[in-house]
Parts: structure tokens; sequence; C-alpha cells
């Protein structure tokens, strides 16, 4: 994945994954990507919300699959 002043540092580790993309609207990045982190808690099967490693950063896991990564571009 190759982005041009992305706000996701390398601590998501999105780099190694084919199947991510980002989508910039107006001061907003989307990212989604397949889940790769193993949780250690339940999570809700269908949507999951959880502040992200980074400040200001909300993930969403929807159908416990997907990870989208909602964030302020920079």
């Amino acid at each position: 994945m190759t982005t041009l002043n992305s706000s996701f540092g390398s601590r998501f580790g999105m780099e190694y994954l084919p199947t991510s993309f980002m989508v910039r609207v107006g001061k907003r990045e989307l990212l989604v990507c397949r889940d790769f982190r193993k949780r250690y808690y339940a999570v809700n099967p269908i949507l999951e919300c959880d502040t992200g490693v980074q400040a200001g950063h909300l993930e969403v896991l929807v159908f416990g699959r997907w990870l989208l990564i909602l964030s302020k571009a920079h």
C-alpha cells in the first residue's frame, strides 16, 4: 500500500496487507482492511467500535472480519 501523507503510522502494520485500501474524504481518512489482530475479548459478531491504537483514531470491526479505521487526515 503506497499512499501520500497518510496519518496511519507503522504501528498499525498496514504496509504488509495486500487487501487494504484508503479513502480520503475532505479532512477524514478511512482505511478498510481485513482484521489481522488477535482479540483477547468477546467481540460483537456484527459491529464492534473501539478507540484506535493512535490518538484520534476510531476502529470499527464489521462482521468480525473487516476493520474500518477512521482518522483525521494530515
